[in-house]
């Protein structure tokens, strides 16, 4: 019975697959594929017992695996990331307009450029993606040019993690990995945009191998590059201190702080390069919120959190689907079930070579959850180093496990991970971007009207978005009541029929506060409705 349960549950998660790469998913509500998976491999768990002391694989399932293991495994590592630049290609044409967070880094950016306000940035993030996008504006100033900066780090971010895969296990296995990653529900959604999730999840792993090798490779000196992949990735994302403080700990656990503290000077001139490096950060802190610390505290402040610790209750409902899709959840729990397995192996002294390893990058992955889970809000694309590294750890323990299968088992999985990309892609273009896209339509519609040559200041709840395609600098209604407009500003009142943190008639009027206005509507085909634009006299 498990046998037959297997079976069918594992070509019905084939077939689904297939047809959502082919654009057929309509059938599915919302377009959200049915985790198949989930059932098929405990399945095959309870069919296959005793099963690995069997023989091994047939003859023609052999020379046909022997055949695809010509392949060079940099062939497949290259062909990974030309289907990453393909679906990001693929993706824009869906979601072609910048988006809320996108156009906060995009707006500072400008801003650097031609001095156009930087609507929506806060003083609490970080300036690396701006920096990034400075650059890129200077060649071409337009969205194109961010989202390319975009595809770049996805590029740089699959190839660490195949770089460094190659050294954790095998380049074959590291090739199946990176594509189960790319692969991912979390992580194929923010592949198109301008957002320096993904960029800073490769530096975190160039850490994680750093670390590894220094422990590993004796007379190493990837301590004395460590701290500079570190605060490539601090300041290209502030929420890295959390993860950062995920990898020390996991790092101390699964070595032994004596196998630490055997690198002393190492170890010293590693934490002192690190904190030079901060340095800047802490004096620019200190001079905008009077504290060293001020921006990170900030930054934590930001979290749409509703209580401490909804964001780990909200990685424990979405884990693992959710995050890494069907396939990806499999080989998720796979690491976990390796992570336990290496732990229990080390609590009765029969440690097996690599377990430390092993214990280290689980170890980091987990508390990686937990750490930002208590400390901020829950989002996939906080947490793409755990997917990366238990995605590792899952393919590494699932190829030891088959034995005698291994090749054919990883054949098998980097076959339906190669069809998960596009039916992923599917589900993100069909179900994931037209909600936003929709809005955008209106925010989009409005900020080109208002566009103009004059210093203007638009109050919305879209700040970033209608900052970024008028020109004009742009607040909430909450800091537009803190705050003295400029004179000689033009001030806008934006309000959608539809939209989100507008202010009621009463505080509209003490808004207004008896000035002359001038009233327009402007009626957008997107989800908002139609605008209303509340004029203010320039000055007061």
């Amino acid at each position: 019975m498990a046998l037959a349960v297997a079976v069918v549950t594992t070509l019905a998660a084939v077939v689904q697959q297939g047809l959502l790469a082919v654009g057929v998913g309509g059938w599915l509500p919302g377009w959200q594929p049915w985790p198949w998976l989930l059932v098929a491999t405990p399945a095959w768990l309870l069919a296959g017992r005793g099963f690995g002391a069997a023989s091994g694989p047939p003859p023609v399932v052999v020379r046909a695996t022997d055949r695809l293991r010509r392949i060079p495994a940099w062939a497949g590592a290259v062909a990974v990331l030309g289907a990453a630049a393909a679906v990001w290609a693929a993706l824009q044409d869906h979601e072609p307009l910048i988006g809320h967070e996108e156009a906060v880094y995009a707006n500072k950016a400008r801003s650097w450029l031609d001095g156009t306000p930087d609507a929506g940035w806060g003083t609490y993030r970080p300036v690396g993606l701006p920096a990034l996008g400075r650059l890129a504006l200077a060649v071409h100033d337009d969205v194109g040019a961010l989202r390319v900066v975009a595809l770049l780090l996805v590029l740089f971010t699959l190839a660490t993690t195949y770089l460094v895969a190659a050294r954790l296990t095998t380049p074959r296995r590291a090739v199946v990995a990176t594509l189960l990653l790319l692969g991912g529900l979390g992580f194929l959604r923010r592949v198109p945009q301008f957002l320096n999730d993904i960029g800073a999840t490769g530096l975190l792993l160039i850490v994680v191998h750093l670390l590894v090798r220094a422990q590993e490779k004796p007379g190493s000196r990837a301590l004395a590059v460590l701290p500079f992949a570190a605060l490539a990735a601090f300041y290209l994302r502030y929420g890295v201190v959390g993860t950062l403080g995920a990898v020390v700990i996991a790092a101390v656990v699964a070595y032994g702080p004596r196998a630490w503290l055997a690198q002393g000077r190492r170890l010293a001139l590693c934490a002192a390069v690190f904190v030079a490096g901060l340095i800047p950060h802490f004096v620019y802190a200190t001079e905008v919120t009077g504290s060293p610390l001020g921006l990170i505290l900030s930054a934590t402040e930001q979290a749409g959190r509703s209580y401490v610790g909804d964001g780990l209750v909200y990685y424990v409902s979405v884990f693992p689907y959710r995050l890494a899709g069907d396939l990806g959840a499999v080989l998720m729990a796979a690491g976990l079930w390796g992570l336990g397995a290496a732990l229990r192996r080390r609590r009765h002294h029969r440690p097996r070579p690599h377990d430390r390893r092993r214990v280290f990058l689980g170890l980091t992955a987990v508390l990686t959850f937990v750490m930002l889970g208590v400390a901020t809000d829950g989002e996939p694309r906080f947490v793409y180093l755990s997917v990366a590294l238990l995605t590792v750890l899952g393919v590494q323990t699932l190829a030891e496990a088959a034995g005698r299968w291994s090749a054919t088992v990883l054949t098998a999985v980097a076959a339906l991970a190669a069809v998960t990309v596009p039916a992923t892609a599917q589900y993100v273009a069909h179900a994931a971007t037209p909600g936003p896209h929709a809005q955008h339509l209106s925010t989009v519609a409005v900020a080109r009207q208002l566009a103009g040559d004059r210093p203007c200041l638009l109050v919305t709840g879209y700040e970033p978005d209608l900052g970024w395609y008028s020109g004009c600098d742009a607040v909430t209604y909450g800091q537009y009541r803190r705050m003295s407009p400029p004179s000689g500003v033009e001030v806008s009142l934006v309000l959608f029929e539809r939209g989100r943190l507008q202010p009621g008639p009463a505080s509209l009027r003490r808004l207004i506060g008896g000035r002359a206005t001038t009233t327009r509507t402007i009626r957008t085909a997107g989800s908002l409705g139609t605008a209303t634009v509340i004029t203010l006299r320039a000055g007061r």
